[in-house]
């Protein structure tokens, strides 16, 4: 072996040595060798504070054995920008990242996956943005994003083509055809200050402390491009024939009215409101719909068992829980809407269980 040939092995030997080091120093004390860049801190001062901060950082954003050629490549794209001193004024998970996180909640969260794919929250760019139907009758434009992609980078033109009611529309980027519109991280911050779920035996939590929302349920708000917790988001005022509308208490509503909202209005059942009224007012979305399915299969069957309480099967009525072309929308249904010619009084009689 020449000296040369010596050099080159020695070289390559340092330079394996080195990136082993490097693997060691950064991800074996649970990622706080990330906190040794500066710009890394405040990230890690979060997740230090949230409920995943026992899972490891490389769980979730991948480690220096990760085989996605992409992964290494950004990663030293910002090392590069860290040297030139092209820093961002703050850290966003970039675009693709946002998917790869996807299958990296799943690996913990396989059942509220399994829902959420089963559901139409799980909607991909090909199915939103693609619709023939719904583009020849209505002009895409850029606030489809800030529900329907809200973590993509860019406006519309940079995602589809052409834009009008013509067509034929395609996506520009190919990759984007069989991504989610709305991913985890659209109603989940991780980094959301909160204690890791607790477990308690049962009879140590009466209903009323149970928990309702966990820390990190929130809004990833497209202009802000920043989370936004579900604590901090408001319920609009919904009216009915000009009378307000009672709205349930429970705060994870405020996240479901970022897109479900009605129009300037706020007339229930306008725009994409599904505010419950009529027979229903004052319960939550949440008292019907699945949290990450949506499904609402049993809701009925929750409060109206068809051998109890009223005995009727309110599944078979006319309204659209039992077919879509019902005139009688299940969500603002009254009385009058089944009883044109007058509601029935109540029975006076004591029944099972009230009166």
């Amino acid at each position: 072996m020449n000296g040369f040939a010596k050099l080159a092995l020695c070289s390559a030997g340092v330079a394996a040595l080195t990136c082993v080091g490097t693997v060691v120093y950064y991800e074996s004390p649970a990622g706080r060798g990330c906190a040794s860049c500066h710009e890394m801190r405040g990230t890690f001062q979060l997740w230090s504070e949230s409920s995943h901060r026992n899972v490891p950082c490389t769980r979730c954003h991948g480690d220096s054995w990760t085989a996605d050629v992409s992964f290494h490549w950004n990663n030293m794209k910002r090392v590069a920008n860290h040297v030139r001193g092209a820093l961002p004024e703050r850290l966003q998970v970039g675009q693709r990242d946002v998917f790869s996180m996807v299958e990296r909640c799943r690996a913990c969260h396989q059942a509220e996956f399994a829902q959420w794919r089963a559901g139409p929250h799980s909607a991909t760019y090909r199915k939103i943005f693609l619709d023939e139907s719904h583009n020849h009758k209505r002009l895409l434009m850029d606030d489809c994003l800030r529900c329907h992609g809200m973590h993509f980078q860019g406006g519309l033109r940079e995602l589809i083509e052409p834009i009008d009611t013509r067509g034929p529309w395609r996506l520009k980027d190919a990759f984007m055809v069989d991504q989610p519109t709305i991913p985890c991280l659209t109603c989940h911050a991780i980094h959301r200050a909160g204690q890791p779920l607790p477990v308690y035996p049962l009879q140590l939590r009466p209903a009323k402390r149970q928990e309702i929302l966990r820390p990190s349920l929130g809004l990833f708000d497209r202009r802000a491009q920043m989370p936004v917790a579900a604590s901090w988001l408001s319920l609009p005022p919904v009216y009915r024939s000009g009378k307000l509308v009672k709205m349930s208490p429970d705060p994870r509503q405020a996240l479901c009215y970022q897109c479900h909202s009605p129009q300037a209005g706020f007339e229930a059942g306008s725009g994409d409101d599904r505010t419950p009224a009529g027979v229903h007012e004052g319960l939550s979305c949440l008292a019907c719909h699945g949290k990450h399915s949506q499904q609402s299969r049993a809701s009925c069957a929750n409060c109206h068992p068809r051998l109890s309480n009223c005995g009727l099967d309110v599944e078979t009525m006319d309204t659209t829980f039992k077919s879509r072309d019902s005139k009688h929308n299940v969500h603002w249904v009254g009385c009058p809407d089944c009883h044109p010619k007058g509601v029935p009084k109540k029975p006076g009689s004591r029944r099972a269980g009230f009166q």
